[in-house]
């Protein structure tokens, strides 16, 4: 077949015109089946503009058909919104809107975001017009925000509290539980003298044991039974009911005096544990500006302690209601009795503790004559649980008992001693002189009141704690050897007891100065009472075993226990820390009942002035281990060895 070549190609203008032409109608009708100018352009605007508070692009209808004003709905949608207006909610079409006619229906999800990261969402129908302007218009009705609402509602928020959980103790009790107290108020139609009452009551709350109510400031107590109705409950202080028993004859018969018996959340006694449990109060300021999506004002808190540190976990999680409110015949808002959304509170986990309530009162009974601040903790040596961790007289939030950061003094021998015996450098029995002083690059070390013993087995150096002793052995353990001592013991461990704890840092490498001062538990060497009950109750274990506070939550990486200590070097220190009490320096816990006591006796220079001492006893009987810590104690023997007697005399055996 021969080849044809086609003509060149004349454009036809009024055939491209014409082609054009049903080209951009074909578009538009394609363009208006698509939705370009469908009733889902109304909706998405709309939507829009219900977020942003701008409905101005979008044509708005009743539900009669006439028109309203965009300011208008957008004022009606933010007043339905109420307490939800500030956070307008997620909103998105469902697949594209159903037309029937003139009228259109597009489904939309509304999901608000609630405080707490709660969500609420449900599914909306918006219904729109075709008008005669040929456009899509939004026929506006209250059911468009939810399907309960008509004009005049208001959406609000009930937050309800879950109930908060406790500290439990080692058995399982909670700490705190309602525990009887008196409420004691004046009824001021009853007062014959005002100032004679104040008088009275103020002599009579003094004479309560601190222990068991805080200071009562009576200034105001005039002003406010003047201001008061005649038969008005003026309440002065709320008195746990030991604390009312005391001073019952002295205040009972009193003109005006009135009493009303209660219950509260307490704790066994008011200092029971208090530092380290923390409190639990209102919300405060601070709170509130630190979590404004968690308190509100009127929540409980925990604050400091366990409290505090586990706060999220005790007291759960809040419930939320959202519910309908409308203006009352007095203008305010009223809650209708509908609810369109709840999420129930979830209450709080307990958080269980190894605390045994009657060591904790014996170590609380223990410190409450001492006006230092002072610090004892216990532990029981067969498995490392913290039995009680109290605190003196100071800030109620600060443990000292677990955070303080303080040189041990001669109590720090126990860790010397058996680095010395581990080494082969001292027997029980080898001799080791005991001069009155000892020098060390110019440095001169003395013992208290100057003693000296003379050339006297080591057993009695350490009994009688002679620190020169000490000093001149301090080359035998080496650069290292008395932190290797210590490590052995715990000290300077990566310990997890589910709080703040000092574990302790040991001299090491220092000048011969420094070996000779740390060899005694001076230098630079610190500890706080938990590490030195810890290191006590690895002596009387045989191994280190890092002491528990918490059972549940159960902290995540505890520390693993320590090697075995060498049998033969353990056990002489034993025989030592008996001859403290049998024969040395806490001879007063010879007979305190209960079964045999072991210990040494610590005075810890903390400045440059030998007249500046704290005070220490360490020591264990039956299965509990302690420290005892005084600051500024002065002698340990007049102070800490005390505080020790006094927590065993009081402590069950066991």
């Amino acid at each position: 077949m021969p080849l044809s070549y086609p003509r060149p190609h004349r454009p036809n203008h009024r055939r491209s015109v014409a082609a054009l032409a049903a080209t951009l109608l074909t578009a538009g009708l394609l363009a208006a089946c698509s939705g370009e100018d469908g009733p889902q352009r109304s909706v998405d605007a709309f939507l829009a503009g219900w977020r942003s508070g701008d409905l101005q692009a979008v044509g708005l209808v009743d539900t009669t058909g006439a028109k309203l004003p965009a300011a208008e709905v957008t004022r009606e949608i933010k007043e339905l919104s109420g307490e939800l207006a500030a956070t307008p909610p997620t909103l998105t079409r469902r697949g594209e809107p159903k037309i029937t006619a003139d009228t259109a229906t597009a489904s939309v999800r509304v999901e608000w975001q609630l405080p707490g990261e709660t969500r609420w969402a449900y599914d909306r129908e918006v219904r729109l017009t075709h008008g005669d302007d040929d456009q899509w218009q939004v026929i506006w009705e209250p059911r468009v925000v939810h399907e309960q609402l008509t004009k005049g509602d208001r959406l609000a928020l009930r937050r309800d509290t879950g109930p908060r959980a406790g500290l439990l103790d080692a058995a399982g009790q909670p700490i705190v539980a309602p525990r009887p107290v008196v409420r004691v108020g004046v009824q001021p139609s009853e007062v014959t003298d005002v100032k004679k009452l104040v008088k009275d009551l103020d002599g009579a709350f003094k004479a309560i044991r601190p222990a068991l109510v805080p200071a009562v400031d009576l200034t105001d107590l005039p002003q406010r039974v003047a201001k008061a109705e005649p038969g008005a409950f003026v309440e002065v202080v709320t008195l746990r009911e030991e604390a009312y028993r005391q001073i019952k004859p002295r205040i009972y018969d009193l003109p005006g005096t009135k009493f009303q018996s209660d219950k509260l959340d307490l704790a066994p006694t008011r200092e029971f544990a208090r530092a380290l449990l923390g409190s639990v109060d209102p919300a405060q300021a601070d709170d509130l500006a630190a979590h404004p999506d968690r308190y509100v004002a009127g929540d409980l808190v925990g604050h400091g302690g366990l409290q505090g540190r586990y706060d999220e976990r005790l007291r759960g999680g809040p419930g939320l209601t959202v519910l309908v409110e409308r203006p009352a015949e007095d203008g305010k808002l009223a809650p209708t009795g509908t609810e369109l959304f709840r999420r129930e509170p979830q209450p709080g986990q307990a958080v269980k503790t190894t605390l045994d309530v009657a060591a904790q009162n014996a170590a609380d009974g223990a410190l409450r004559a001492e006006p230092r601040r002072s610090a004892l903790v216990a532990v029981r040596i067969s498995d490392g649980a913290v039995l009680a961790a109290a605190n003196g007289p100071g800030p109620a939030g600060e443990n000292l008992a677990f955070t303080a950061q303080v040189p041990p003094g001669s109590t720090f021998k126990m860790v010397s001693a058996l680095g010395l015996l581990d080494r082969g450098a001292v027997t029980l029995d080898g001799p080791v002189d005991c001069p009155k002083t000892f020098t060390v690059d110019g440095r001169s070390f003395k013992n208290s009141d100057n003693f000296a013993l003379g050339s006297v087995p080591f057993r009695t150096d350490f009994a009688k704690s002679c620190n020169t002793a000490f000093a001149a052995l301090a080359p035998k353990l080496g650069g290292d050897g008395l932190a290797a001592a210590g490590r052995s013991l715990g000290l300077e461990g990566q310990w997890d007891l589910g709080t703040d704890a000092f574990t302790g840092k040991v001299s090491a490498g220092g000048s011969p100065a420094e070996q000779a001062a740390a060899s005694f538990g001076q230098g630079t060497t610190l500890v706080s009472p938990l590490a030195m009950a810890g290191a006590t109750a690895a002596v009387a274990r045989g191994r280190f075993e890092q002491p528990k506070l918490l059972v549940e939550p159960a902290p995540a990486k505890p520390a693993a226990a320590g090697e075995p200590l060498k049998a033969e070097s353990v056990e002489a220190l034993r025989t030592m820390m008996r001859e403290v009490v049998t024969t040395g320096t806490g001879s007063a816990l010879k007979d305190v009942p209960g079964g045999e006591v072991y210990g040494k006796t610590g005075t810890a220079e903390y400045d440059d002035n030998p007249a500046h001492t704290h005070a220490w006893f360490v020591g264990w009987r039956g299965d509990v281990a302690f420290a005892v810590f005084v600051e500024k104690g002065g002698a340990s023997t007049a102070s800490a060895v005390p505080i020790a007697e006094r927590f065993l005399r009081a402590l069950p055996a066991r």
